[in-house]
């Protein structure tokens, strides 16, 4: 039951990225723009987006337990350091140069070519070496 909520769940997600247009790079390139052709489209969807979790996050305090079973996560730390800002630089910049984030690469590997395909390869990529990069520094934070 829990696969099936969670493959509903995703189709719908890439179904609201593909209605709201997010799947398309000059859109989101476009809201990157701020000096020329300005699209204000992705701060609606943004916007769209963080109502229903503030509301999912308060309904979590009262509910330990998700309806599916299993624990709820723990919201995120709040701590703003040189990890999160140098990812979220890294974030932005490919975000920016290529007008993909992994939601919308991934509901874009069906039309998007090999571009987008390639886009999708070295974003995987990406997160295997970052994993090994984890891996290493935990292990050297054991040893010394």
């Amino acid at each position: 039951m829990r696969i099936l909520v969670a493959a509903l769940s995703g189709g719908l997600f890439g179904l609201g990225l593909l209605v709201s247009g997010m799947t398309d790079t000059a859109r989101v390139q476009g809201f990157l723009d701020l000096f020329g052709h300005w699209d204000p489209t992705l701060a609606f969807v943004l916007g769209g987006a963080i109502a229903p979790m503030l509301f999912a996050w308060r309904l979590t305090r009262r509910h330990p337990r998700a309806v599916l079973g299993g624990q709820i996560p723990a919201m995120p730390e709040q701590v703003i350091d040189a990890r999160l800002l140098t990812g979220s630089a890294l974030f932005g910049l490919g975000w920016a140069l290529a007008g993909f984030c992994p939601g919308p690469a991934i509901a874009a590997l069906t039309f998007s070519g090999i571009g987008g395909g390639a886009f999708v390869a070295a974003m995987i990529a990406g997160m295997g070496l970052f994993a090994i990069y984890e891996r290493l520094r935990q292990r050297a934070a054991v040893t010394a």
